[in-house]
């Protein structure tokens, strides 16, 4: 039987089919985030690859991913099943992506050169089979309805789930790490990256049972490869959100990455302790580990690094406050328009990030404020991005009467690819070209300057630079009801 159900995409979608669809993004970000956030660390501070190499490693490996993105966009556009074109694509990669995910955060001792190539190797390996995984999921978005409110809507349950694995990577992965490992962080990253895996593979399976592809190409709207790709070149929208793509994401994971070295090297570890004390963090603890020992069980045995703990607070008191802003950005959107309210929030972002130059190590509460303003106004953002990329596959199935949806999120995917490999290279390349030396326990002035430029002015150039370019993007707020109002009656 085939459970391809073709309609002309306008119908409201279920609670479940929404939670549903939004487990996949859930299960890949854990992933992701891990990439963004602690990759670099991972390679110079755990498996002790030197800068230069991680560098390498991370670029290269990254740019393979961004060029595969394309071509799987073309051939699940041509893909043909009883599941539909995208959703088979989530089951076929699921245990795949969980295996590899294993074996590129594994840490062999293979010798200098021998952890390189491994790394190389497994990094490269699992970047394609992200894209032959989060290409075709993001299609999907495009293909289970074209009703824009629903899409909209899909988009803050969708994100909810990406902030929720940001959450858990950026809060608690290190943590879990010490406490996995009893210490040995090669060790608590494999034990941390296995348990993740399983859990994606299952969230992958939920979301290809739970969703369906309703908005379907007819034989008359099928086209040439060819065709598609001049079809995206002649398409202003498509340039544009691609360009703010590969910035978004340079900033993302150049700060993300940057910020555990930032509170390693530059923060006050003594004012960092009385901040964590003031705001009643460590009595927190001690209250839980007195709950669980009075209950008969273990203490719950938060690592006493004083970085590693306000690293985890400051990024969970952003993405705390993201959710706020993901909760405001249906409304917002819906009443004026997705471009000019992602370019407003991602311009007041920008200013917070900026802010960081200016802070002195022991100003905690103004570092803390900043990040909590900092992830409000982003937060608006997050559910925006892709419910524009869905709009630019409906622009262009509006303009040219053919709809091609995986290659126009292929191509998004290829920016966001880019950004990362750019992003996470430019944290090892930033390190190296300010002499960081892993092996020392105090960096030189030089270093320590080199950081907190990166988490500050560095990383809020590419922002800037997004924000430039959607000062050309024509989708407002009329034109999307237009281009709604019209794909409904023509595929009808």
């Amino acid at each position: 039987m085939n459970d391809i159900t073709i309609q002309t995409g306008s119908e409201k979608l279920s609670v479940i089919e929404k939670v549903g669809y939004s487990l996949g993004d859930l299960a890949a970000n854990l992933i992701f985030q891990t990439f963004v956030t602690f990759i670099a660390f991972f390679y110079t501070d755990v498996y002790q690859i030197p800068t230069d190499k991680a560098t390498l490693i991370i670029f290269t490996g990254g740019m393979v991913g961004a060029f595969f993105s394309p071509v799987m966009g073309i051939i699940a556009d041509r893909t043909s099943t009883r599941w539909g074109r995208y959703r088979p694509w989530i089951l076929w990669t699921s245990i795949p992506f969980g295996a590899l995910t294993i074996l590129a955060f594994s840490t062999p001792d293979l010798g200098a050169d021998g952890k390189v190539i491994y790394a190389f190797v497994t990094y490269i390996a699992l970047v394609v089979i992200y894209s032959a995984n989060n290409l075709p999921y993001s299609a999907l978005s495009g293909v289970i309805t074209g009703n824009m409110a629903e899409r909209n809507s899909m988009s803050s349950y969708r994100f909810v789930a990406v902030t929720i694995a940001q959450f858990i990577i950026q809060v608690l992965l290190l943590p879990l790490v010490l406490i996995l490992g009893g210490g040995d962080k090669a060790l608590g990253f494999e034990n941390a990256m296995m348990f993740f895996s399983s859990i994606g593979i299952i969230f992958f399976i939920i979301t290809f049972i739970t969703t369906r592809e309703r908005v379907i190409t007819t034989e008359e709207q099928q086209s040439s490869v060819m065709q598609d790709i001049t079809d995206l070149f002649k398409s202003k929208p498509w340039i544009i959100m691609l360009t703010v793509t590969i910035f978004l994401f340079i900033t993302l994971s150049l700060k993300g990455g940057m910020y555990i070295y930032y509170f390693q090297n530059y923060v006050s570890e003594v004012h960092l302790a009385e901040f964590q004390n003031d705001i009643g963090f460590n009595s927190m603890i001690a209250g839980l580990n007195n709950l669980l020992s009075n209950a008969g069980l273990t203490e719950f045995l938060w690592p006493k690094d004083v970085a590693i703990s306000g690293n985890s607070i400051f990024n969970a008191c952003g993405i705390i406050f993201m959710l706020v802003g993901i909760g405001l950005s249906k409304p917002l959107a819906d009443k004026y328009g997705k471009r000019d309210v992602f370019n407003s929030a991602l311009f007041a972002s920008t200013l917070f990030i900026m802010f960081f130059y200016f802070y002195p190590p022991e100003s905690i509460s103004l570092m803390f404020s900043s990040q909590i303003a900092h992830g409000f106004f982003y937060g608006i953002t997050i559910p925006i991005l892709w419910a524009m990329i869905a709009d630019v596959a409906d622009y262009s199935e509006w303009k040219n009467k053919r709809r091609a949806t995986a290659i126009v999120f292929s191509a998004m995917l290829f920016g966001l690819k880019s950004g990362l490999a750019i992003g996470g290279s430019l944290v090892a390349g930033i390190l190296a070209n300010y002499n960081y030396d892993a092996s020392l326990a105090t960096q030189t002035p030089e270093t320590v300057e080199g950081i907190k430029f990166a988490v500050s002015i560095y990383a809020a150039i590419p922002f800037l630079i997004a924000c430039a370019s959607l000062l050309f993007y024509e989708i407002n707020k009329a034109m999307e009801v237009e281009i709604e109002s019209d794909l409904r009656a023509f595929r009808s």
